[in-house]
């Protein structure tokens, strides 16, 4: 596609407009967009396209999931502090690595919910070739039915609690005859 302003370059830019329902689309090349000074609001709101930023790094996006609720939460991640090699979890969440295996650990209760928000859940479900993974993804099913099973007893869900232990019983059954 090429620019809509010099109509020489590729357009690398592209921007879509929505008012009231109307669309308007414009396509410029990275000159002709700071030539039309798109990094203040105008035309295009206030919306932010300046093209001189740095590159995208992992260790702020990791960071924005930690952003913390209150400052009770917020004074508590301050004060966090790995034992083993003394790394605090205001460090982690700029780095974006931790630095021994105790950490894992030692930040559990801020990692389940950011884990949750990008996978939805907090443990690694993988995945498991079709052809060669029957065994596997039955244990794996009967795992999750029994994260089911607990959640149900716990809700005091008991006729969902029996469903689920049934059909627990009828995958084990399938797993000792293969």
């Amino acid at each position: 596609m090429i620019c809509d302003e010099c109509k020489v370059n590729p357009a690398t830019v592209h921007i879509t407009k929505i008012i009231n329902g109307e669309k308007t689309e414009m396509h410029l090349c990275e000159e002709c967009a700071k030539k039309k000074n798109l990094n203040i609001s105008g035309d295009f709101g206030p919306f932010n396209f300046d093209f001189e930023i740095e590159p995208f790094s992992v260790q702020k996006f990791l960071s924005s999931f930690f952003e913390p609720v209150s400052k009770e939460i917020r004074r508590t991640n301050e004060t966090l502090k790995c034992d083993r090699c003394g790394l605090t979890f205001p460090r982690f969440t700029q780095i974006g690595r931790f630095g021994c295996s105790n950490c894992y650990t030692a930040f559990r209760g801020q990692l389940d919910p950011m884990l949750r928000r990008l996978h939805g859940k907090t443990y690694h479900a993988g995945k498991v070739p079709k052809r060669s993974g029957g065994k596997i993804k039955i244990k794996n099913e009967i795992e999750k039915l029994k994260r089911e099973l607990q959640e149900a007893v716990n809700a005091e869900e008991y006729e969902r609690a029996a469903v689920l232990r049934d059909k627990i019983r009828e995958l084990e059954q399938k797993l000792t005859e293969k």
